[in-house]
């Protein structure tokens, strides 16, 4: 067993050295968007909390910097996928992936985070005892070409890892793949030296990956196309925002940020509610505008028409309506049938109809992965997250000193992110305050998680039904995905909630009766 060394910026704690272990008060997993905004609010509101972040990869950026395939871009408006500490200054509310991950790099300079990242760190599993009040952490560590196993021990362990398998993709089969003669490729592991200029390409899906991937290459390409099973709703906003940029040009940096974010806030709220209390109309809305901007010779009914509600699924923005542009323009076209088999030039549909191809993109989305893929157990019985219910989305039930990072689905990932990160803070400080040496949210007699923590009918997240927690029909463990709703809750309501559930251990009561008998 190799023991681990303190980071810049943190100290081991004296009750780790019965295991040559380095003890932190929180270890942070994860050093993407989430990861960061954790260690932000931990340096800002628990400036005495040793801490640090492990982070798998060699790298920074999570999402940002895994994925590398044409046109990646945020779905989300950056005043909001931004960090409320860091005003967004790009003239694009809708950015590329270099551009974000270029922010979230240098808001982990401009604090100091980046110090405190332990890359190569790739957490296996955690183990919480009971006796001690600790995480076990359990990491694989990589150092240049040299492997090694090192443990860590925390009191709270903060996962900000993502919800997704970072080493492969969904990737349905389909018959007599293996006869097509062209390249068939996975956008989250694009190959850099991929040429597609002047290549005929059929891109599988319809979510956002590939509402991005066509568009992007299909000025390159010789022709695009878009093969979905069935449509999904695409709608379009400027990449640029204008009233936000006015704003910025009358008003302070730091004002006009928390006033463009409000007002983003509050739109998207509405207009989601909007569609939940009236999905006929916003149906045809949706429709009417894509149709209006694909021109009156496409086919909308067939192409455009989903069979679900709006918000069943999450919607799919294109930044100036540049997919329904690079259709109009015949650069790209999109077919809505299913793939009876690949042969050697392409693709043969049901409908008896043959793509051909040089090469095909199987943006078929992703695979789920909790908790970074991380085993956990308490007292050595390992914990099925699907067993559990989510309390508030970011602790399990009967799971102690533990939070995951999880943003909405119907709004920036960011704004739920912080929202924990600021809760996660305030138990640090009332354990600390009141030498509680638990937190744990328990069940009440006769609750029960019933529903499925993530209401969406996604493929992806149908596909991992079985390690996503359940939730509630009452709060607190009801997922709101309501950005007030949760502001209320995380940073304003009670910590002590009849729920949440603050213990010592016996240690640690004994202590306290000695010092109050101890004269002043």
């Amino acid at each position: 067993m190799t023991s681990a060394t303190p980071s810049i910026g943190t100290s081991p704690s004296s009750s780790s050295s019965l295991r040559g272990d380095v003890d932190y008060d929180v270890l942070i997993v994860g050093a993407g968007l989430s990861g960061v905004a954790a260690a932000h609010h931990l340096r800002e509101r628990c400036p005495s909390a040793r801490f640090a972040i492990l982070e798998s990869r060699s790298t920074m950026g999570g999402t940002w910097d895994l994925f590398r395939y044409p046109g990646v871009r945020s779905d989300s408006d950056m005043f909001t996928l931004g960090y409320s500490f860091r005003p967004w200054h790009g003239e694009k509310s809708i950015s590329g992936g270099q551009t974000i991950l270029d922010y979230i790099r240098d808001t982990a300079k401009a604090f100091g985070i980046d110090k405190i990242i332990k890359f190569g760190h790739k957490v296996t599993s955690a183990n919480w005892d009971s006796q001690a009040a600790r995480w076990t952490v359990q990491v694989h560590r990589t150092e240049g070409n040299v492997d090694m196993e090192t443990r860590y021990t925390c009191k709270f362990l903060y996962m900000c890892s993502g919800y997704y398998d970072y080493d492969e993709g969904h990737e349905p089969r389909w018959p007599d793949m293996e006869k097509f003669k062209g390249r068939i490729v996975h956008p989250q592991h694009w190959p850099a030296d991929l040429a597609y200029a002047d290549k005929r390409v059929v891109v599988i899906g319809s979510g956002a990956t590939a509402v991005t991937l066509v568009p992007a290459m299909a000025d390159t390409a010789k022709h695009v196309t878009m093969l979905q099973r069935s449509p999904t709703y695409i709608f379009s906003l400027p990449a640029r925002d204008k009233f936000a940029n006015t704003l910025r040009k009358w008003l302070p940096s730091t004002l006009a940020h928390k006033l463009i974010r409000s007002k983003n806030v509050l739109l998207t709220m509405y207009l989601y509610n909007r569609a939940r209390r009236k999905p006929e109309e916003t149906k045809q809305l949706l429709i009417r505008a894509a149709g209006w901007q694909l021109g009156p010779e496409f086919d909308v009914d067939k192409h455009m028409t989903p069979r679900y509600n709006p918000w069943d699924q999450r919607l799919c923005l294109v930044p100036n309506g540049d997919l329904f542009k690079a259709v109009r323009a015949g650069k790209a076209s999109i077919a809505t049938d299913e793939i009876e088999r690949f042969t050697e030039t392409g693709v043969r549909l049901r409908s008896g109809e043959h793509l051909d191809a040089d090469l095909v993109i199987t943006a078929t989305g992703l695979k789920l992965k909790m908790l970074g893929g991380s085993v956990i157990s308490v007292d050595g019985r390992q914990i099925s997250l699907g067993d559990t219910v989510s309390y508030k989305g970011m602790m399990y039930s009967d799971v102690p000193n533990l939070a995951s990072s999880f943003g909405y689905t119907n709004a920036s990932w960011t704004l739920k992110a912080e929202l924990i990160a600021q809760y996660v803070c305030r138990l640090v400080n009332h354990m600390k305050a009141n030498h509680y040496d638990v937190c744990v949210p328990r069940l009440r007699e006769n609750e029960m998680g019933s529903l499925p923590a993530v209401d969406l009918t996604s493929g992806y997240i149908q596909r991992a039904s079985n390690i996503l927690p359940k939730q509630g029909l009452h709060k607190p463990w009801k997922y709101h995905q309501n950005y007030l709703l949760d502001l209320a809750s995380l940073r304003f309501g009670a910590l002590s909630d009849g729920v949440m559930q603050f213990e010592r251990r016996p240690m640690t009561t004994a202590r306290l009766k000695r010092e109050a008998q101890e004269p002043a």
